[in-house]
């Protein structure tokens, strides 16, 4: 099984996409809207992106993704690299491909200088917590996850 790891552009975008809809239906959310589809695709491959998308293949097939953003710690003085998503279709979980992506993700801050990578996960995904524990993940139990939505 061959695993390769692409920026998401034009020609891979639908791709991306619907592989979002994916982690729509397996968190039980509502999965973008068309404006959000467009805002999605300006932020991942215009001139100036916001985020950073990459998509997993397995033999030419694309099964999963990731989107990452980098924040900044004030106390490292050091660029974080933020994981806002990272989904593997369920066919394709527990064949090594979430740690062939969560690999790329520490190399690339090694490669940045990144002080730190940190990302959420929803309290019910017991398989997920499980892989961040392996990987020696800490679980920050003194800081409370906030959302405002505007």
């Amino acid at each position: 099984m061959k695993i390769t790891i692409k920026k998401v552009d034009k020609t891979n975008f639908p791709s991306f996409i619907a592989l979002v809809k994916e982690l729509a239906k397996y968190e039980k959310l509502a999965p973008p809207d068309n404006a959000a589809v467009k805002r999605l695709k300006k932020d991942s491959i215009s001139s100036r992106p916001k985020i950073e998308s990459y998509l997993a293949y397995v033999n030419e097939k694309p099964i999963g993704y990731m989107i990452l953003l980098m924040t900044y710690s004030s106390f490292l003085a050091k660029s974080t690299l933020y994981i806002e998503d990272i989904f593997i279709l369920k066919e394709y979980r527990q064949k090594r491909i979430g740690q062939k992506m969560f690999d790329f993700i520490k190399k690339l801050a090694k490669q940045r200088k990144c002080g730190r990578i940190e990302w959420t996960v929803l309290k019910w995904n017991k398989p997920a917590i499980k892989f961040y524990n392996k990987n020696k993940a800490e679980l920050m139990k003194e800081w409370l996850f906030y959302r405002l939505t505007i």
